[in-house]
């Protein structure tokens, strides 16, 4: 079994990855990858995704090798660069900017491929979100969720996680920001404000450099005064690496709604989950 896109799951497949994660999280399960070894494809800049799943693979009995992402842009195809990789790897981990890689490796490798991270989408990050808030919060799946931010990668991976669970997804940006494939759970709106007073979780993501405009933070910006119009006990969850001063505040991170640093603990769990369970089926 491969992991894509998170729209490919079903909701049991996601309360068994949870279950599973859980159980790691509590050293209840393991070395649940002992004798596996797996090729991870990294870029240099990837720091918390790619020691989770080093660590997480070694901590449960695993091995792994790392190449740089450019090694999958060489002129041979890719259906062959995988079929070679079998005979030695019992997983791939790929981290690279075009999803279309992913896709073919997927589509030709006879080893489970697992998608850390794409210009696309980034459904290993989500799961672990999730998975964290549903640690917070048991009624996880009655809660709203409020993603402010151009239409990216983040976001596309929150809608795509509440389509299959059915969660009530808001996506909140200027005009023109739209999802290119709504659901029957996402909604886009243009007014923060009106948005944060339904929201019980607040997410957001690293802006691209043509957002930091004073007219656009003026409006989407996160701030804790803003934070104060979400429903009591909001979460604020910025996706790392954040950046206080544009899409949040100082004052909002320094805030009791920022979800804290701990909070991103369980993704080594996830990815342990998703690694054991993609090689079971």
């Amino acid at each position: 079994m491969h992991l894509i896109e998170l729209k490919h799951l079903t909701p049991q497949q996601i309360a068994e990855l949870f279950a599973w994660a859980q159980r790691l999280q509590l050293s209840e399960a393991g070395p649940l990858l002992e004798g596996k070894h797996f090729a991870l494809f990294f870029p240099a800049t990837s720091v918390r995704t790619r020691l989770t799943f080093e660590q997480g693979i070694r901590s449960q009995g695993g091995a792994c090798t790392l190449f740089p992402p450019e090694t999958l842009d060489r002129a041979e195809q890719l259906q062959d660069t995988v079929a070679y990789l079998a005979n030695w790897a019992d997983g791939i981990v790929v981290r690279h900017n075009d999803f279309a890689v992913m896709q073919e490796m997927a589509a030709h490798s006879p080893v489970p491929v697992i998608n850390a991270m794409s210009a696309h989408n980034h459904p290993c990050e989500i799961l672990a979100d999730l998975y964290a808030i549903s640690q917070l919060r048991a009624d996880y799946r009655e809660l709203t969720y409020t993603f402010v931010g151009p239409a990216g990668n983040i976001a596309r991976s929150w809608a795509d996680i509440a389509q299959v669970l059915g969660l009530r997804f808001n996506h909140v940006c200027q005009a023109g920001e739209e999802l290119a494939e709504p659901s029957a759970s996402y909604t886009f709106r243009t007014d923060l404000d009106a948005a944060l007073a339904i929201s019980d979780i607040v997410l957001t993501d690293s802006l691209p450099q043509s957002f930091l405009t004073e007219d656009y933070l003026s409006r989407y910006q996160i701030t804790h005064d803003r934070m104060k119009l979400a429903k009591p006990h909001a979460l604020l969850n910025p996706c790392p690496p954040f950046f206080r001063g544009a899409e949040v505040s100082e004052d909002a991170v320094a805030s009791d709604y920022f979800v804290g640093y701990a909070f991103k603990k369980p993704l080594m769990y996830v990815q342990q989950a998703i690694l054991f369970y993609c090689l079971s089926r």
